[in-house]
C-alpha cells in the first residue's frame, strides 16, 4: 500500500487524455476520480474510526488537489465531517457537493462558507468548472425525503467531464424507477457500485444496508457500463462482502460486461473504446 504523499503523487504524475479516465480505490466507497484536469474526491472516508480494517490511506491536509469534494449521504464513512475542515483548507478552491437538504447544516457545522459548497438533488443539474454534475435519488434502506421539502437526504452522482461519464451510486437498494432513471444516459463508462447487501442483524444495530452483489450485477446489467466497479465491501468485519461473488456472478450471466474489483490506492486508468 502506498503512503498519502506516494499517492498524492500518482494522481499528479497521471496523464489523462481526452476520453480517458484515472480512478484510485480510497476504500469503501471512497474513490479519487481524474478527468482531465479536474480531480474529483467521491465520499473520501479519512478518519481512523475504531474498527477500520483498513487505515486511512491519505491524511486529510495531503489533499492538496481537490476540484470537487462529493458527499453522497451524512454517515461518517461518506461525508466525513471530521475531516472535511482541513481538506478545506489544504484545497482552498475545491467545492463540496452535498445533498442540498444537508448544505446549511453542513456549512454551520463544519465552518466552511456557504459559498464552496454545491446544494445537489434527485435529476437537479450543475456544471461547475467544466465538470456537469447530475444527482440521482439513492434508496439507503428506504428511498427516504424530507416531508417539508420533498428533497432527498441519500444521493448518487453522475459526473460527466473530459468526454467520460462516471456514476457513483451512493449508498442505495435498488428502487423501481433507478434502471429508468440512468438510462437516460446512453453510456457509462464506469459505475460504482455498492455490494455488501442488507439483513436485519445489521439493520436492527443501525447499520444501513445497499444492493446486495446479485443486486449491483443486475443492476449493470441493465444499464451497460465499459467497467463496473465493486465498492463498500471490505471496511467493517461486521458490513463485509466478498467482492469475488459480484465478479464471478456478472461474468456467468452478463458475460459480455466487465467487472473490477479495485485494489487499494492503485491507478486504474480507463482508456477511449
Amino acid at each position: 500500500m502506498t503512503s498519502g504523499s506516494q499517492l498524492i503523487g500518482d494522481i499528479y504524475k497521471a496523464r489523462v487524455g481526452p476520453g480517458e479516465l484515472a480512478f484510485w480505490w480510497l476504500g469503501q466507497h471512497s474513490f479519487v476520480v481524474k478527468l482531465g484536469d479536474a480531480i474529483l474526491y467521491l465520499d473520501p472516508f479519512l478518519s481512523p474510526l475504531p474498527g477500520r480494517t483498513v487505515p486511512p490511506l491519505l491524511a486529510p491536509h495531503e489533499v492538496v488537489n481537490a476540484t470537487l469534494i462529493f458527499g453522497s449521504h451524512d454517515h461518517a464513512d461518506h461525508i466525513d465531517r471530521d475531516v472535511w475542515p482541513a481538506m478545506a483548507q489544504a484545497s482552498p478552491r475545491a467545492k463540496f457537493v452535498v445533498p442540498d437538504l444537508l448544505l446549511t447544516t453542513l456549512a454551520e457545522a463544519l465552518q466552511i462558507p456557504t459559498a464552496r459548497f454545491i446544494g445537489m438533488d434527485d435529476q437537479k443539474t450543475v456544471t461547475v468548472g467544466g465538470v456537469r454534475i447530475t444527482g440521482v435519488a439513492a434508496a439507503h434502506e428506504f428511498l427516504d425525503r424530507d416531508p417539508a421539502t420533498g428533497r432527498h437526504p441519500y444521493l448518487g452522482f453522475v459526473i460527466e467531464a473530459n468526454g467520460c461519464r462516471v456514476y457513483h451510486a451512493g449508498d442505495t437498494c435498488k428502487y423501481e424507477g433507478l434502471e429508468t432513471a440512468l438510462k437516460k444516459w446512453p453510456q457509462f463508462d464506469v459505475v460504482f457500485l455498492p455490494i455488501n447487501g442488507r439483513d436485519a442483524r445489521r439493520l436492527r444495530a443501525n447499520c444501513i444496508g445497499n444492493m446486495t452483489y446479485q443486486e449491483a450485477v443486475d443492476l449493470a446489467g441493465a444499464i451497460k457500463p465499459r467497467l463496473a466497479v465493486a465498492a463498500h465491501f471490505e471496511m467493517f468485519k461486521q458490513n463485509s462482502e466478498d467482492p469475488r461473488n459480484f465478479q464471478e456472478y456478472m461474468n456467468v450471466k452478463y458475460p459480455h460486461l466487465r467487472p473490477h474489483i479495485p485494489v487499494h490506492g492503485q491507478r486504474f486508468v480507463l482508456s477511449p473504446e
